[in-house]
C-alpha cells in the first residue's frame, strides 16, 4: 500500500507563535496561509503542518499521490481503494471518503492509543 507523502499535522492555537519556534529549529514555510490557519514547513525532508483549530488534535497524515515536496508521484494507490483495504482488515474509521468519487477525498482513523490518522489525497 502506498501512502504517500508523510507529515506531523500539529493542532496549534498560535500560528505565528509556532512558525517562529518551529523557524529556530530550521524549518522554512512551504506552503499553505498563515491567514486561513495553516502553514505548512519543511526542514529537508522532514515536514509539518501547523492547523489553527481545523484537527481534533495533533494528526499523523499521509498523502497518496504526493512525493515529500507536495509534488505528483506517477503510480500512487486512490485514497479510496486504501479506504477500502482498511475496512476488509477490520479497521475501524472515524471518516470515509465517498467512494463513488474520484479525486481529492480524505478518511480519518485512530490507532490502538488514539493517536489520529488522517489520509488525504489532493489530487
Amino acid at each position: 500500500m502506498k501512502l504517500g507523502a508523510f507529515s506531523i499535522s500539529l493542532n496549534v492555537k498560535d500560528i505565528a507563535a509556532s512558525k517562529s519556534f518551529y523557524g529556530k529549529l530550521g524549518f522554512e514555510p512551504f506552503g499553505g496561509d498563515a491567514a486561513q490557519g495553516w502553514l505548512m514547513l519543511r526542514n529537508g525532508d522532514t515536514v509539518i503542518g501547523l492547523f489553527g483549530g481545523f484537527l481534533p488534535g495533533n494528526t499523523l497524515t499521509f498523502n497518496p499521490g504526493w512525493d515529500q515536496n507536495a509534488q505528483n508521484t506517477e503510480a500512487f494507490d486512490d485514497v479510496r481503494d486504501i479506504q477500502k483495504h482498511l475496512k476488509a482488515e477490520g479497521v475501524s474509521l472515524l471518516s470515509e471518503a465517498d467512494e463513488t468519487t474520484q479525486g481529492p477525498a480524505s478518511f480519518m482513523l485512530t490507532d490502538p492509543d488514539g493517536n489520529h490518522i488522517l489520509v488525504d489525497q489532493h489530487r
